[in-house]
């Protein structure tokens, strides 16, 4: 058994300095995540500090057409959101996707943020791993990693980034919005998700008693019409096994500022560049639509258990455009 101290925090400024002055503390929200890791002996906090009084729950409409999301909407209320479902419907899709019911009405959006990786051997404290345990080693490398990354992945490691909801905030160009020591900062989605690199143990850029207070969301009118489409093993709550995010605008069957993201094949919600830059000002087509899909995943780096990832995340991009661009087979 280990002593954990608890404490409620009554506003943000509390809670920081709170956490900010003790190096073995941390922040609890939902605690989807955390208490898992804290029963697997994975995170060792001795102090955990309950934010969950703290005013960070809204769901603002922007000016933009845009939307702040505080970091203890449930994800459940967001999901449910009248203007996300109208303006958003990818995001409201990822959620509903993305944890059961039950986990929806605990789970915060700052926290989804903020979890860590489901990497069987991140969770197992006597397996070697690089997240855990810097210069330990990344057991998944040689073992069993069929549902490891094949994008983003470094010598040190291959873990593959669980949010659904983040995949469709990056297509968007979302912004992660922290309160901490040095104040208020702005961090672009991309910037908030490192690949792993040589230090695969640092996943953010936040400082220690940094807290993410709210998510914003760009207006983007194009997004009433997105999708976000997922492929798991089973059709009952389960990790993606190659997800798509997808915005795509058309004029005259000529596609616009298309958006797409990739999850459950990279280290980090993965926004499809390569792709989008082959799309955007393309007639719509089967033809196009899998030159895009190719070129994106080119660069992957595969095991013998994984490698079926990317003819995988090549089909669920090419179904995705077709949907939104209303040119799929039906034969």
């Amino acid at each position: 058994m280990r002593p954990i101290s608890y404490s409620r925090a009554g506003d943000v400024a509390g809670a920081i300095a709170t956490v900010a002055s003790d190096p073995t503390s941390d922040f609890l929200a939902g605690g989807t995540t955390e208490v898992d890791l804290l029963r697997q002996n994975v995170m060792l906090p001795r102090r955990l500090v309950d934010i969950n009084d703290l005013p960070l729950t809204q769901i603002e409409d922007r000016p933009d057409g845009g939307l702040y999301i505080g970091a203890l909407a449930r994800m459940s209320d967001v999901a449910e959101a009248p203007t996300v479902r109208e303006r958003f419907p990818l995001i409201r899709e990822a959620l509903v996707l993305g944890a059961s019911a039950q986990l929806r009405n605990m789970a915060s959006m700052g926290g989804n943020m903020m979890q860590r990786t489901r990497c069987a051997y991140f969770r197992d404290a006597a397996s070697p791993c690089n997240k855990r345990e810097p210069g330990s080693g990344c057991s998944a490398l040689d073992g069993f990693n069929r549902g490891h990354a094949v994008l983003g992945v470094s010598d040190h490691c291959i873990a593959t980034h669980p949010s659904d909801v983040a995949v469709p905030l990056m297509a968007l160009d979302a912004r992660i919005h922290t309160e901490g020591p040095r104040g208020r900062r702005v961090y672009a989605l991309d910037d908030f998700f490192p690949e792993p690199g040589d230090t695969p143990h640092l996943e953010h850029p936040v400082e220690h008693g940094e807290l993410v207070v709210g998510i914003e969301v760009p207006g983007m009118p194009a997004a009433r019409t997105s999708l976000y489409l997922k492929v798991r093993d089973r059709e009952s709550y389960e990790f993606a096994l190659a997800s798509v995010a997808a915005v795509v605008p058309m004029t005259d069957g000529v596609i616009g500022d298309v958006r797409l993201a990739l999850g459950g094949v990279a280290t980090k919600p993965w926004r499809a560049r390569r792709a989008e830059q082959i799309l955007r000002g393309a007639p719509a087509g089967r033809e196009v639509f899998e030159r895009a899909a190719f070129e994106e995943l080119l660069p992957a780096r595969t095991t013998p258990l994984n490698a079926f990832k990317v003819e995988l995340a090549r089909r669920t991009m090419v179904r995705a455009l077709e949907t939104l661009t209303g040119t799929r087979s039906t034969s």
